[in-house]
């Protein structure tokens, strides 16, 4: 099962404040949208998002056919083939992707520690 790039979604109480602390740890903006609430950060292969007001918790997130520079893969594993996977290995979904479309589409489960995991796949 082929997930996609990885990042951390994080939930931020000053998302000016936020920004400036990971600018020092070598991140630069690389998506997003201050005025939004919202930016996706950059530092070699890892990626952040740092999110105000927006979700509870911070949350994992994957992007199935994304590569760490938002470039479409070739080859990818679509996210309802993915859904399939796990809920042929018993695993509860929160938010399932309709299996009757293509394209965007998105999942959501929680871990056993009570973490949310994105599955997000945006083309």
């Amino acid at each position: 099962m082929r997930l996609g790039v990885f990042s951390i979604s994080l939930t931020v109480k000053d998302i000016n404040v936020s920004k400036e602390f990971y600018e020092k740890l070598g991140f630069t903006v690389f998506g997003g949208d201050i005025k939004m609430n919202y930016l996706i950060m950059k530092n070699g292969n890892s990626l952040i998002g740092l999110f105000q007001g927006m979700f509870d918790s911070n949350i994992l997130t994957f992007n199935p056919g994304w590569d760490e520079n938002a470039n479409t893969l070739e080859s990818f594993d679509d996210v309802r083939k993915i859904q399939a996977d796990l809920k042929n290995k018993d695993l509860k979904l929160e938010k399932e992707a309709d299996e009757k479309t293509t394209g965007a589409a998105s999942i959501v489960l929680i871990d056993p520690d009570g973490n949310q995991i994105l599955i997000d796949q945006h083309i």
